[in-house]
């Protein structure tokens, strides 16, 4: 038996980088998908073929991070099509880089939004379905822990805000054996960071490791956690980022 069979993930901007890598990864341990997007509905798509290809079910919902209602409708969705719902993945994100002098109200209420407001939702529609056993996984940064350049204000602070709500939701949820963690990746070659970037050498310059991780790389810790392994880890911050943090 595969190490996720008959379980069923929902993941959070799961159309390409490392939420395509994640669903990929819990489907080939054996875990039925549910993955939303926001805009690349050719790319979820592909997912979710991949996905049926190795033999799993998959299904994906257009749903933005800033409606609140379609991140909950989804979430119970997903529960209504497949019968259960055991993992839950927050890994939509944006980036966002403006010094404090430039960054608008507008901008940071957005990121926030994105990273931790709807972060927030989707647990809370979760764990109300999830059984015993159930699993929550916030993707953060190795940027919430240090802010090693400027412009980081909407990012590095969404990115710390994740900490303490993955810490608040393994107290509120321990007691029915539901877990909750956040895996912070440090530079991870997708589209939204290229390790051929502009500023992929500097990035390479703060690493112990000094080579981009693999989406890959990330989806492993993932499903680590999301297993039996991972099943006495709790309120955790797991950095995943070739040492830059050391």
């Amino acid at each position: 038996m595969s190490r996720l069979e008959n379980k069923v993930a929902f993941i959070t901007g799961g159309s390409r980088g490392m939420g395509a890598a994640i669903a990929l990864k819990l489907a080939e341990n054996g875990a039925d998908i549910a993955i939303t997007y926001t805009s690349a509905a050719a790319k979820a798509h592909d997912t979710v073929t991949a996905i049926e290809k190795l033999g799993g079910r998959a299904i994906a919902f257009q749903a933005d991070n800033l409606d609140a209602a379609a991140i909950e409708a989804a979430v119970n969705e997903t529960h209504a099509k497949f019968g259960r719902l055991d993992i839950l993945v927050n890994n939509a994100g944006v980036y966002s880089m403006d010094s404090v002098d430039a960054l608008t109200l507008e901008e940071f209420d957005r990121v926030m939004s994105i990273h931790v407001r709807a972060s927030f939702v989707a647990a809370k529609a979760a764990a109300a379905l999830m059984k015993a056993g159930g699993r929550i996984i916030n993707i953060g940064s190795n940027l919430a822990e240090i802010v090693p350049f400027t412009g980081l204000i909407a990012y590095s602070t969404s990115k710390a805000a994740l900490v303490g709500l993955t810490k608040a939701l393994a107290r509120d949820l321990g007691p029915r054996d539901i877990t909750a963690n956040i895996v912070h990746p440090g530079s991870t070659d997708t589209d939204m960071n290229p390790a051929n970037g502009d500023h992929a050498d500097g990035q390479r310059a703060r690493m112990a490791i000094p080579k981009f991780g693999e989406a890959s790389d990330i989806a492993g810790l993932v499903t680590f956690l999301a297993g039996d392994e991972g099943r006495f880890i709790t309120g955790a911050s797991l950095t995943i980022d070739g040492g830059a943090n050391a």
